[in-house]
């Protein structure tokens, strides 16, 4: 049974920083690449970052690039989104993914978690 628990989110002013954490249980952590969504209200989800199982390559939306960091530490089983330079725009739920594989591949996810909230004000 795949689980994944978000933590880190809250209220922070723009131009601020928040870092993410995403632990994963009852699967090979290490074995599978990860993704962070955000969903801001009233509005569908936008894919934010991915990173292999190695940790080796990322990538990152172009809304993002420059300002957000995603990495993980496979031996905590932990995925995580440092945010820097905060905008207002920014806001939302943020959410972990899980991808079908070793790489970040579009529409290839199979688990979520239950978000946590992220307001840039």
């Amino acid at each position: 049974h795949v689980q994944l628990v978000e933590s880190g989110g809250g209220l922070v002013q723009p131009g601020g920083s928040l870092k993410l954490s995403c632990t994963g249980s009852g699967y090979t952590f290490s074995a599978y690449g990860m993704s962070w969504f955000r969903q801001p209200n009233g509005k569908g989800p936008e894919w934010v970052a991915g990173i292999y199982a190695s940790g080796r390559a990322s990538y990152y939306a172009s809304s993002v690039k420059g300002r957000f960091t995603i990495s993980r530490d496979n031996a905590k089983n932990t995925l995580y989104l440092q945010m820097d330079s905060l905008l207002p725009d920014d806001t939302g739920v943020y959410y972990c993914a899980k991808d079908r594989g070793r790489a970040v591949v579009a529409g290839s996810f199979d688990s979520w978690g239950q978000g946590t909230q992220v307001t840039v004000s």
